[in-house]
């Protein structure tokens, strides 16, 4: 027997010889003791168990605070998904009875920091992030190969799904990638992101889904580049500037796992967040805390040469990286 099912024995005991010691006792009164000894059993076993192993604990508050500060840190450039995703996170995360589960979908070139934003959620929502057993990574080209099986993987998908929220209600999903993946795939999730209490007796409204395309780059650089021709900052940038071109967009790119799908069609997508270009001060700033991670002391003129080995467009005005960050890593192992 474990330790902690041995001290829930031990306390029922004591429990039952503290009764026949008593002058009167009711028999209901020594029911409830061993009762709750029992259950103390059990929960100092749940508590030794989660020491060892995950466990999914629902009750877990999101601590905000190290959210932000991962965020402002971590990530370069982007004060649209930095406010959204924080904010987005914060109140689904305080809400004891949501109607839905979280959807994001983030959009922007590679390098810009969107496979980085969706480890730091992981993380700030399960300790152990993308190893976590509660966090699932969907990846179209490995998962979704074969556009002649879609019927066949939007099967998987729900079971997949269904099992795994079925384990754990607050479980993440991740879907790389979805400007590779076969349109009419998605659609097989809709029904666990509509505003259902309970689909085949389990309710998804706790969980969260996050899509990450590239769809769409090209509709956030030029309100990027236009924005700065015009002189203002790029600070200055607000949600509302972008996220219906990128709706819209997503549903019309037949390259799109989104296109006409019925998660947008039903508005079932709650924030569409682009990812800005990054410019050369973005990248310098990569470079630094690149490496600040590998434990190396920052070397002013190392950044400067790994910055400069990149190459920017426009080809007049060379503002924004046109790789990001995605580089950076290669480069700096170089020097």
């Amino acid at each position: 027997m474990p330790p902690a099912g041995r001290l829930g024995v031990a306390a029922a005991l004591w429990l039952l010889l503290a009764a026949r010691t008593a002058t009167a006792i009711e028999p209901i009164s020594v029911g409830l003791a061993i009762g709750v000894a029992s259950l103390t059993g059990v929960l100092l076993n749940r508590d030794l168990y989660c020491r060892f192993a995950e466990c999914c604990r629902e009750e877990r508050p999101l601590n905000a605070s190290a959210l932000k500060q991962d965020l402002e840190e971590k990530l370069f450039g982007q004060h649209l998904a930095t406010e959204v995703i924080l904010k987005a996170l914060t109140g689904f995360k305080n809400n004891k009875n949501p109607k839905k589960p979280l959807t994001l979908s983030l959009h922007g070139w590679a390098g810009t920091g969107k496979n980085y934003v969706s480890q730091i959620v992981a993380e700030n929502l399960h300790p152990k992030g993308l190893k976590s057993r509660f966090v699932h990574l969907f990846l179209p080209t490995l998962h979704f190969p074969h556009e002649q099986q879609i019927k066949l993987y939007q099967e998987q998908l729900q079971k997949w799904i269904r099992g795994n929220v079925s384990a754990c209600a607050s479980s993440v999903f991740i879907f790389d990638e979805m400007d590779k993946l076969h349109p009419g795939v998605i659609d097989a999730i809709k029904p666990f992101l509509d505003y259902y209490e309970l689909v085949d007796g389990v309710s998804y409204r706790k969980a969260i889904f996050i899509f990450l395309s590239n769809a769409g780059g090209d509709l956030i650089t030029k309100a990027s580049l236009d924005h700065w021709r015009a002189g203002r900052k790029r600070e200055d940038i607000q949600l509302k500037d972008l996220e219906a071109a990128l709706s819209v967009g997503a549903f019309n790119n037949k390259h799109s796992g989104l296109w006409r799908s019925g998660l947008i069609d039903r508005n079932l997508i709650d924030y569409f967040i682009p990812f800005l270009p990054l410019e050369y001060r973005h990248v310098k700033m990569c470079v630094r805390a690149e490496m600040r991670a590998r434990g190396v002391a920052v070397d002013e003129a190392v950044v400067t040469q790994v910055a400069d080995e990149m190459t920017f467009f426009p080809r007049e005005e060379k503002i924004y990286s046109d790789k990001g960050c995605k580089t950076v890593q290669a480069r700096l192992d170089f020097h």
